[in-house]
């Protein structure tokens, strides 16, 4: 997987309490969903087992729906090998209500978890922060929640540095999201670090959602730029390419892929993406290239990376497309 992890797939436990937000799982499991389906289309195994747990095997959710068949909260704090990620939610209300019995044991069980990056990790949406601030698991760690439950969030861990104005913020292994959509925007970027951005692209194009790069990147991903619209042929298209990005591209090859004619597929691309293909391309590529540069690739690696055949071609389409610096010193 892409972040290193082993191949067998990442448990994620939702944990389920009486009036939680609906949305706050319902949307990440989706999308975690939808992962799962891409990978099937690309004759890949799934890499996410979806799990709903709680202290109760019923419970009410926020629009008065009850879900049932809830399993017991797992025994987590002796589990060995794979990954499992533990996913709260938020509830109705101006405060996260956690005085009932079931409330209780669900912190006493979050306390026990040793968290541990790529073992046991926490993921939260919009107050679930506030759970796991309760369980005593943000100390002295970085976080944010819904902006209506910020002061909560201090109260219940001051030990806890909180953040305003992020989509989410990752500490070790702990994941906090701000609210409802940005959950959703957190499940996007971690299956991007599992399955890859070309795969949480696709994902997110199938959801019709933006996808942001990161907590502190509000720029959108290079593989979803070009890509407001709703043409299937295009799109076709673009996902070959996202997916293949080394591939000896031409527009008669694009073509082929859209099951159109050059000329045709050059006018869709104007219409619809309001660029060449070649041109997207190009871009696409030299986005990939800076990513590379970024994490610590040489410039002969990244070229090859994203597809250019040289360094020369990687530095060429860098000067001519307006790039600040140099791929030797990218940004500068």
């Amino acid at each position: 997987m892409a972040d290193g992890m082993t191949s067998a797939p990442i448990a994620v436990h939702f944990v389920l309490l009486d009036d939680g937000v609906l949305l706050d799982w319902a949307g990440p499991a989706e999308a975690l969903r939808a992962a799962n389906d891409a990978l099937a289309r690309q004759g890949r195994s799934p890499a996410f087992t979806l799990h709903v747990v709680g202290p109760q095997a019923r419970c009410r959710t926020s629009v008065g729906a009850y879900v049932s068949g809830i399993d017991a909260l797992p025994p987590l704090a002796d589990a060995t090998g794979g990954c499992h990620w533990v996913v709260l939610i938020g509830q109705t209300g101006a405060r996260v209500e956690l005085g009932s019995p079931q409330a209780r044991a669900t912190l006493a069980w979050l306390a026990s978890l040793p968290l541990m990056p790529g073992r046991l990790e926490l993921v939260c949406v919009c107050a679930g922060a506030v759970l796991a601030a309760r369980a005593g698991q943000l100390a002295h760690r970085q976080a944010t929640t819904h902006h209506r439950h910020l002061d909560e969030l201090r109260a219940a861990e001051p030990r806890c540095e909180v953040l305003v104005n992020r989509v989410f913020v990752a500490d070790g292994p702990v994941w906090t999201s701000a609210g409802v959509t940005t959950g959703i925007d957190l499940m996007l970027h971690r299956i991007a670090g599992v399955c890859g951005p070309a795969l949480a692209a696709d994902v997110a194009q199938n959801l019709v959602l933006a996808l942001r790069r990161g907590p502190n990147d509000p720029e959108l991903s290079p593989f979803l730029r070009h890509r407001q619209h709703l043409h299937a042929a295009l799109h076709r298209v673009q996902d070959a390419v996202s997916q293949q990005p080394q591939r000896d591209w031409s527009v008669a090859r694009m073509a082929e892929v859209a099951c159109t004619s050059p000329r045709h597929l050059t006018r869709l691309f104007v219409e619809h993406a309001g660029i060449a293909p070649l041109q997207y391309l190009r871009r696409l590529r030299l986005d990939l290239a800076d990513a590379a540069l970024q994490s610590g690739h040489n410039v002969t690696q990244a070229a090859a990376l994203a597809g250019f055949g040289s360094d020369t071609q990687l530095r060429r389409a860098w000067h001519l497309l307006g790039k600040a610096g140099s791929p030797s010193r990218p940004g500068r």
